[in-house]
């Protein structure tokens, strides 16, 4: 069995999938893991599938040079969005996976969320590509290691409502005694 960085709370109601040195872009697959971070998993299956129909962008926030900006973003409140469709059918087939072994153990699809997802930099794969005057450059792949822990989550508790407690000024207290005796 491997070993995954983070471990669930409660083992029995949770489900575990990783995929190691895949040949899919290190970088569109961080963005498009961290969209689906804290989703559902139903949710996450049909976004990503969104995706790869460009129905919905993968909002680029950390490796975004580069990036186009697109209306589709906006729902993500940033501008820079792309649509990285391999990287979102690896992460498809590790949630397939997921949801096989989260029916094996007879949890509840509905309830589950995913609440860790980690994409690791693999070793480079090195090709070399020849340049003029006889040099040769560097050819290099960005492969990745990605796992995914989706949790049965548990009823969850309400926070109870905040009590606005204003601290006024002297002065702001002077006025509303002022309007108060006026009125």
């Amino acid at each position: 069995m491997a070993r995954y960085s983070a471990t669930p709370a409660n083992e029995d109601k949770s489900a575990k999938s990783q995929g190691s040195y895949l040949r899919v872009h290190f970088k569109n697959t961080v963005e498009a893991a961290n969209a689906i971070k804290g989703r559902k998993l139903l949710n996450a299956i049909s976004y990503l599938n969104d995706v790869k129909e460009h129905k919905q962008c993968v909002p680029f926030r950390k490796f975004h040079g580069g990036s186009g900006r697109t209306a589709q973003a906006s729902a993500f409140k940033t501008t820079k969005g792309r649509w990285p469709e391999k990287s979102a059918n690896f992460i498809l087939g590790l949630l397939q996976n997921i949801k096989s072994n989260a029916e094996q153990k007879n949890l509840e699809l509905d309830a589950m969320v995913i609440k860790h997802i980690q994409v690791n930099a693999a070793p480079k794969q090195r090709r070399r590509t020849f340049r003029a005057h006889g040099r040769i450059n560097p050819f290099m792949s960005n492969p990745c290691h990605i796992e995914i822990i989706a949790s049965e989550e548990l009823n969850q508790i309400k926070k109870a409502e905040r009590v606005v407690v204003h601290n006024f000024t002297r002065r702001q207290l002077a006025i509303k005694h002022n309007e108060a005796t006026r009125a």
